[in-house]
C-alpha cells in the first residue's frame, strides 16, 4: 500500500519507476534490470494502471486486450493470455461488449487486465478505487487480491486507508515527496495509518 494525500507525490513516484520521467538521482531496477532503458524485455518486468487509464472506448474487451496483447508480442500465448486475463478479473460476461458500455468498474477491471497481460513481475495501480462504488471497489479489491496471490508484487496507490488495509501487507506513507514511514501488516492501526497521512508530527506540532 503506497498512501498519501493529494500531491504527496505518489503518482509521481511511479512514473520514475515505470520509467515514463526520469529520477533526478538513485537507480531503479526490476530484476537487475534498470528501468531507466527503454526496451521491450523491461516494459514486460512492470505492468502499469494509472488513474486516468486510456481506454479505446469503441472496442470490444476482448478485442482491446487483443490489441494490447499485439504490443508485447505475445505470438501464439496471446489467445491463452487474453483467456486467463478475462477469467482472472472477471471479464467473462463483459468480453463481448464494447467498453462504452461498461460500468466504470468494470472498466477498472479491463485496466487490469491490460496491465497483467504480458505477465509482468511487478503490477501499479494508481488509484484504482477512485470514484467508485461501494459494490464497484469491493470487485476491484478482490481482483486485486486474487493477482498478488499469485505471486505478482503488487504496488496500490491510495488516498484511501481502508481500502489499503483490505489487501496489502506493507504500507509506505508518503509526504511532499518524503516517505513518512513503512509499516507491516498487524504493526500500525487504520487510524494511526490515516493520522500519519494527515501530517503525522506536523500535525501534532501545529
Amino acid at each position: 500500500g503506497f498512501l498519501g494525500p493529494n500531491g504527496a507525490g505518489k503518482s509521481t513516484m511511479m512514473k520514475i519507476i515505470t520509467g515514463y520521467i526520469p529520477q533526478t538521482s538513485g537507480l531503479v531496477e526490476v530484476n537487475g534490470l534498470d528501468v531507466s532503458m527503454d526496451s521491450l524485455e523491461i516494459r514486460r518486468q512492470i505492468g502499469y494502471l494509472p488513474e486516468h487509464n486510456p481506454l479505446y472506448l469503441e472496442m470490444y474487451v476482448k478485442e482491446y486486450l487483443g490489441h494490447v496483447a499485439s504490443i508485447y508480442e505475445l505470438g501464439k500465448s496471446k489467445a491463452r493470455r487474453i483467456a486467463e486475463m478475462i477469467d482472472l478479473t472477471g471479464l467473462g460476461t463483459e468480453q463481448n461488449k464494447k467498453i462504452a458500455a461498461l460500468s466504470k468498474g468494470y472498466r477498472q477491471r479491463v485496466g487490469i487486465a491490460q496491465a497483467l497481460i504480458h505477465d509482468p513481475k511487478v503490477l501499479i495501480l494508481d488509484e484504482p478505487t477512485s470514484a467508485l462504488g461501494v459494490r464497484q471497489t469491493a470487485n476491484v479489491l478482490s481482483t486485486i487480491d486474487k493477482v498478488r496471490k499469485q505471486g505478482i508484487a503488487v504496488v496500490f496507490i491510495t488516498h484511501n486507508v481502508r481500502h489499503a488495509m483490505a489487501v496489502a501487507d506493507r504500507f509506505t506513507v508518503l509526504n511532499r515527496g518524503k516517505t513518512l514511514g513503512t509499516a507491516q501488516r498487524g504493526q500500525i492501526t487504520p487510524e494511526e495509518l490515516q493520522d500519519l497521512m494527515a501530517g503525522g508530527q506536523e500535525l501534532v506540532e501545529l
